[in-house]
């Protein structure tokens, strides 16, 4: 495929090509289908990558039966992808796949660059966004636990390399030579996060001990729900549109009418098939949400995949047994559909109770039906 126009302005970013391959059983339903969500991820893909602030330079697709197990593309497409990254001067290969630690190894001796599996992509731009104390040891100790299945690198030079994707933090010292090392370095990080769960739980004792209802949104990582958090509490929430814009969880008091009030709290995005390490790693802070007493579900109503992205997040709800929580469906971003597809107000089951709510966050569109939809969500909620 041709290479994308490059920037003057990305000039020293890394260079980078993305990998996607098509595997038999990587998908469910018609030829069609299948490769119409094969391209849907690997465009998501893509905006991890240029997430990261790297320059793109190379995106190869490509389709196997099934693995290989030493190098996932085979040992003809590996020399193909060899020859690419000389051509084109690449640094860094992200596959958008899990690799095993084999895999990796190998592919980074036979490309001759380095190489990130789709899980250190997402460790890598959470690593460059954790804010608060907490993220930033949360992302250490996944990273870590990433790491420590591969330490013996098959690209020996990486050793001494400083800086680049994937590499901030643990990766730019000696804690991928040193496995004991890196062993206590987790336990030494799972005894500060314990302690901060601790704080955490004592805050929300705190914060609930005035019966103020909890609601927690949640979503496909940039559905608008910082933009939405921010319009509704007057917050100054870093947003952006970008996946993984904003990390760390940040609570606020929502006054709804002079009887209404409940504890608002904006969470990390759940992207499709979410790395198990994240999900463990992130625990205290996705307590925020299976502790709610309702979910806020941000769905971005303008994407033609707005319903895998549902059943997505409903599956990571379902991993942090979140599923079972009151969940009350937003439909964001109805200012990007066409205009005879744009509806404002919301939804009612038979029992009255809400069950989705159209607005534009961006564009202040339907955020006064939206507040008396969490009103009478919240009594529905109370009424429990």
């Amino acid at each position: 495929m041709p290479r994308f126009q490059t920037d003057k302005s990305l000039e020293q970013a890394e260079r980078i090509m993305l990998v996607s391959v098509m595997l038999s059983d990587s998908f469910s339903g018609s030829n069609t289908m299948r490769e119409q969500a094969f391209l849907a991820n690997h465009q998501e893909a893509k905006e991890l990558v240029l997430a990261t602030g790297g320059e793109l330079v190379w995106e190869h697709l490509a389709k196997r039966d099934k693995a290989h197990t030493a190098l996932l593309v085979g040992t003809g497409k590996a020399e193909e992808l060899a020859n690419l990254v000389r051509e084109n001067n690449v640094q860094l290969v992200i596959f958008n796949h899990e690799l095993t630690p084999t895999q990796e190894r190998n592919l980074e001796r036979i490309l001759q660059c380095r190489v990130l599996d789709r899980v250190g992509l997402i460790l890598a731009i959470f690593a460059q966004r954790a804010q608060t104390r907490e993220g930033k040891l949360q992302v250490e100790l996944a990273q870590l636990t990433h790491l420590s299945s591969r330490l013996v690198r098959g690209y020996q030079h990486l050793q001494s390399q400083k800086g680049g994707i994937g590499l901030k933090g643990p990766g730019e010292t000696q804690l991928e030579t040193d496995r004991r090392f890196i062993q206590s370095k987790i336990n030494a990080l799972r005894k500060q996060l314990d302690q901060v769960k601790k704080q955490r739980q004592t805050q929300r004792a705190a914060r609930l001990s005035g019966s103020l209802k909890t609601l927690a949104i949640v979503g496909y990582t940039n559905a608008g729900k910082s933009t939405l958090f921010n319009r509704l509490t007057k917050s100054d929430v870093f947003a952006k549109n970008q996946l993984f814009a904003t990390l760390d969880t940040t609570t606020r008091r929502l006054f709804l009418n002079e009887n209404v009030s409940v504890i608002l709290a904006d969470t990390v995005g759940f992207i499709q098939n979410l790395p198990h390490q994240l999900v463990a790693a992130f625990a205290a802070t996705l307590e925020e949400t299976v502790l709610a007493d309702g979910l806020l579900h941000i769905v971005d109503i303008s994407d033609p995949e707005y319903e895998r992205k549902i059943d997505d997040v409903n599956t990571v709800l379902a991993q942090i047994k979140a599923d079972k929580i009151p969940q009350l469906l937003i439909y964001n971003k109805i200012d990007l559909l066409p205009e005879k597809q744009q509806y404002l107000g919301y939804q009612k089951d038979a029992s009255g109770k809400p069950v989705a709510v159209y607005v534009s966050a961006r564009d202040n569109q339907g955020i006064d039906e939206l507040r008396n939809a969490l009103i009478a969500f919240i009594q529905s909620i109370q009424a429990v």
